[in-house]
């Protein structure tokens, strides 16, 4: 199959490169408008109770809570003074005729001691805006902007929708920064890989398409369902990651069967029969990774999937169709243009020798000192991963300094009750009068510092609940499982809501999709790798080895960002927890990345079983041959991400690290020393499969002879059927 379909490239490779040409047209004009079509927020599980009461309360009670917070604040003067309160006064009544504004709420009608901080130098004003819809409540604080300055007086706004602000922004330049800052580098690792300009630029050329046919499928999405911003990060990552990484695998294994003497043709045939196979392989099973995130209902955890999943299969697509006919029209000048670098010795044979080899036959003679000793390294790294907490993020995320962070310190440190989020309580059917009662008994639930009626309507009466700590804290987390637990007053029902409840019900809605996530990703991982190789054991040992570097790399994520080791270096504040959507989107990411290289070696390995039979000869030949190739797809890989950890939100830093980490693990300790350890162990049973899966396999394998042609079993093969 692989091999026929390098012939076809061959054919129709200038149709094939106008295509491409026409792919980038359209996706440099029509799909980068996908930046304006995509939403942001969607981070609550719709079927949750905070997001129903949040549903409810507007249908009851109409719009509520606090869209922005204006925090107002003086080195001189107090807030009964002339100097404050007159310019405060005239910056509230300019905000109250806006448009954009429905409702104001500052001190200076209510009095509520909560506004005034404690030297009486500061207040704060809640300003609920009109528009209902996340993307509409942006723009309109955009517009709102320069009414907030007040002058003589100090102004900074916080609360949800800055918050949002800031984070999109701030995301948005730290990832613009990062792909500033690691393309340069990339073009030169690649000259370095290659020795050569031509061949160094065809990586870059297919990310470069990978990433503009990912921002057409999304915009073709985006027409028939709901997808967050949060997809364009991840096609950034991924699609310019997974495209670099197979291009290396095709055009060094191209430049390898023309330096055998091959004519391009059989070459461009040859590289879709081996590389090819294996790129479609590993495509197919990150991509079903990726997808593993459409179980969870949050909208961005779902466009995190639609956009790596495009990314991933357009990277593939991309590098078994336009860069196959690329090759074909360079042809030998895939070398040209050549580096003047300091000549490489030439490797020797791979069965014979060569540094990788000598590397897996090192393993090889002492399988259990190497496994042992690798395992304890992993293990150590590991054992933080097991006292992993998860909370909610808030304003620490954000770079300290940044307004809406500001904001919320300054009320949590200077305000009585300082809170920015509230608890809400809906009471659904019973008159105010009969609320009291209910309302005493969660001014009774510990933590909680004030209960007040935020608004009235009939027998709809909404409560705010203001607590000690953090919104992310336990006491936060506490209280809205506790008043959760109180008895309803007769006849009437309580919806609990705001940002600790919202929190509360992610995590419940994370903890109960994970399973099924984890089970969807083994069971694909499982399923393609046995139609790759054949084996049931070889699918197994893959799934525990990505365990294994994950769980490395969650230990380091948890040593650094949950204990707070080199915060300071690294410029985040610890907050004691892990926002738990951040390791379930490195979970998906990095169980696909591990197959990725567990799959560029096992090709490899199987390639030479099959001619040899020799598990040994294969192991060590197989390790020679994509030793460096997957060295040198990690370090650039690396190099992709290694703008994440340099941004200024945590948990894009605590991704990049976290991702760092886990590569590094995987394409050294796992690839290079582990698996030959183990599979040296195993021997003959690397291969094993009992005899129906193995008709399975002679049937639908993803599998092809070195000749292109299935007809005959190779050696290795016919080894293994003879042992089943």
């Amino acid at each position: 199959m692989f091999a026929w379909w390098g012939r076809v490239v061959v054919r129709l490779r200038w149709a094939v490169l106008a295509a491409a040409l026409a792919l980038v047209a359209v996706g440099a004009t029509w799909g980068a408008a996908v930046f304006d079509q995509l939403t942001g927020g969607g981070f609550d599980d719709p079927a949750s109770e905070s997001s129903r009461a949040v549903v409810r309360i507007t249908e009851e009670l109409g719009p509520q809570g606090a869209d922005v917070i204006v925090l107002f604040s003086s080195d001189t003067a107090t807030v009964d003074q002339p100097a404050f309160r007159d310019p405060v006064a005239a910056t509230l009544t300019r905000l109250r005729g806006h448009a954009e504004v429905s409702q104001v709420t500052s001190w200076y009608e209510t009095q509520a001691p909560t506004l005034v901080s404690d030297d009486r130098r500061a207040t704060y004003a809640l300003v609920q805006l009109r528009a209902t819809d996340v993307d509409d409540k942006t723009a309109a604080y955009g517009d709102l902007v320069p009414v907030f300055d007040t002058p003589g007086v100090r102004t900074e706004t916080g609360g949800t929708v800055p918050f949002n602000h800031v984070a999109n922004e701030q995301t948005t330049e730290d990832i613009t920064k990062a792909e500033i800052l690691s393309m340069p580098v990339l073009l030169v690792l690649l000259i370095l890989i290659f020795r050569g300009l031509v061949a160094a630029m065809t990586p870059l050329l297919i990310g470069g398409l990978a990433i503009l046919g990912a921002f057409i499928a999304v915009r073709l999405l985006n027409m028939v369902t709901e997808v967050s911003i949060f997809a364009i990060n991840v096609i950034t990552l991924i699609g310019l990651g997974m495209a670099i990484d197979y291009a290396l695998f095709v055009v060094s294994r191209f430049r390898e069967e023309l330096d055998a003497g091959r004519d391009v043709g059989s070459a461009i045939s040859r590289t879709m029969a081996t590389a090819g196979r294996t790129v479609l392989v590993s495509g197919v099973i990150i991509a079903l990774a990726m997808s593993s995130l459409l179980i969870f209902p949050m909208a961005f955890l779902r466009s995190m999937a639609l956009g790596g999943v495009a990314a991933v299969l357009i990277a593939m697509l991309a590098s078994l169709t336009v860069l196959p006919a690329l090759l074909v029209v360079l042809g030998p000048r895939i070398n040209a243009l050549r580096v003047p670098l300091p000549k490489r010795r030439r490797a020797q044979p791979a069965v014979t020798g060569g540094a990788w080899a000598r590397i897996a036959r090192s393993v090889m003679r002492r399988p259990v000192p190497y496994l042992l000793g690798v395992l304890a390294v992993l293990a150590v790294l590991a054992v933080p991963s097991l006292r992993m907490e998860f909370g909610g993020f808030d304003e620490r995320v954000l770079p300290a300094g940044s307004e809406p962070r500001v904001v919320a310190d300054r009320i949590s440190e200077d305000f009585p009750g300082g809170t920015v989020a509230p608890i809400d309580v809906l009471v659904s059917g019973a008159p105010v009068e009969q609320v009291q009662p209910f309302a005493d008994r969660v001014a009774g639930v510990e933590g909680i510092t004030g209960v007040t009626v935020a608004a009235n309507r009939g027998t709809s009466t909404l409560l705010s609940v203001t607590y000690t700590g953090e919104p992310t804290g336990d006491v936060a987390q506490d209280a809205v499982r506790a008043i959760r637990e109180l008895p309803a007053p007769d006849g009437a029902e309580v919806l609990v809501t705001g940002r600790p409840a919202a929190d509360y019900d992610l995590l419940e809605s994370l903890s109960a999709g994970l399973p099924w996530m984890a089970l969807l990703m083994a069971a694909a991982t499982l399923i393609v790798l046995f139609l790759a190789f054949g084996s049931v054991v070889l699918p197994i040992k893959a799934v525990l080895m990505n365990l294994v570097s994950i769980g490395a790399s969650f230990g380091v994520v948890v040593w650094i960002f949950q204990d707070g080791h080199f915060a300071d270096a690294l410029g985040f504040t610890p907050t004691g927890f892990v926002e738990p959507s951040n390791p379930i989107f490195m979970l998906a990411v990095l169980f696909g990345l591990a197959t990725d290289y567990e799959v560029f070696l096992l090709s490899r390995v199987r390639e030479e079983w099959d001619r040899s039979g020799d598990n040994t000869a294969s192991v060590a030949a197989g390790l020679q041959y994509t030793g460096r190739i997957i060295t040198a797809a990690a370090l650039l890989l690396i190099v992709v991400v290694a703008g994440f950890a340099t941004g200024g939100m945590a948990y894009i830093k605590l991704v990049g690290i976290g991702m760092i980490v886990a590569i590094v693990v995987d394409a050294t300790l796992v690839r290079a020393l582990l698996v030959p350890a183990s599979m040296r162990l195993l021997g003959r049973w690397n291969w094993w499969a009992p005899g129906p899966l193995g008709r399975v396999y002679r049937r639908y394998g993803i599998r092809e002879s070195e000749s292109g042609d299935d007809e005959t079993a190779p050696t290795g093969e016919r080894h293994a059927a003879l042992s089943r």
